[in-house]
């Protein structure tokens, strides 16, 4: 096994900070991953990883060389596709995370337009509500809805979705339809945190150019996207979603769209990246098509 060999299999462990996990995703058995970074810590002459029987962590100079190490391995993507005149040899891996609505509703659906143009780009596609970390999971980019608080990423921003307050008519059959701010007195929303006990159940709403909230009882609070739909559909109070995930729901009769002239400032939607001074070409034609898509 060369050392560039090595430098991957090293990186690939201190983003999954395991063995076991980096072996899976790289299709290799462990012991020949254990093996890999032990030849490189003996050619290198320090301790790269500090192993405990739970956990795998970067020493001081692992950290050092795992940021030279992610560079050199984009410099070299970089070499082995600059003389390549088309678009369509170019090829590896990217691996993306989103919000499950962004995926189902406007990323997936155009996936084999772009994967068709790039035959040889492999796609890993993760749908979570958490926060990836880009760095240790080993993403190439992520899009990310909302406030941005992490101000060591690159934002490319990528627009806005508006936001549609809705309920499910077996809910409004129950409780009546609410006509203003102060008939909510009388609602329940559900509440969407993502930790618990961190936040109180609020309607948020815009009053000209500024952005207000008032508190609301919560008939239950989620931490999930789906769950968060999922008890709306089931009548179990108001939510505030994404035009994007909602509108087909609204349109079949399932949700019924309530409160429309009290909506919530749009949502900001951005495409997020480490860093680095190289992107590998097939990220940036990864990114460059993901902002057309949103744009449309």
């Amino acid at each position: 096994m060369n050392q560039l060999e090595a430098m991957t299999i090293f990186v690939r462990v201190a983003e999954l900070a395991s063995f076991t996990q980096a072996a899976d995703s790289l299709g290799l058995p462990k012991a020949s991953v254990s093996t890999a970074v032990k030849q490189l810590e003996n050619s290198l002459g320090t301790r790269l990883l500090q192993r405990t029987t739970r956990t795998v962590q970067m020493t001081q100079d692992g950290l050092v060389f795992y940021e030279r190490s992610k560079d050199m391995l984009a410099d070299m993507d970089e070499l082995q596709t600059m003389f390549r005149q088309s678009e369509v040899d170019i090829a590896g891996r990217i691996r993306v995370d989103m919000p499950n609505g962004v995926a189902q509703n406007r990323i997936i659906p155009k996936l084999p337009e772009f994967l068709r143009r790039h035959p040889r780009i492999d796609i890993e596609l993760s749908c979570t509500d958490r926060r990836v970390d880009l760095v240790r999971e080993g993403f190439d980019c992520v899009i990310r809805v909302g406030t941005l608080s992490d101000s060591s990423l690159i934002a490319r921003p990528l627009g806005h979705f508006k936001l549609l307050n809705c309920t499910s008519p077996e809910y409004l059959a129950h409780h009546g339809i609410p006509r203003n701010l102060d008939d909510l007195a009388a609602h329940k929303m559900i509440h969407y945190a993502t930790s618990f006990g961190s936040s109180i159940s609020t309607f948020d709403y815009q009053d000209g150019d500024q952005s207000k909230k008032i508190a609301v009882a919560a008939a239950m609070s989620v931490n999930s996207a789906d769950a968060y739909q999922s008890a709306c559909l089931a009548g179990l109070g108001i939510i505030q979603a994404p035009e994007i995930g909602v509108s087909e729901l609204i349109a079949q009769g399932k949700l019924v769209e309530v409160l429309k002239e009290y909506s919530a400032a749009p949502m900001p939607v951005s495409l997020l990246y480490v860093n680095r001074r190289h992107l590998p070409k097939r990220t940036q034609l990864f990114m460059n098509w993901v902002a057309e898509i949103m744009r449309s």
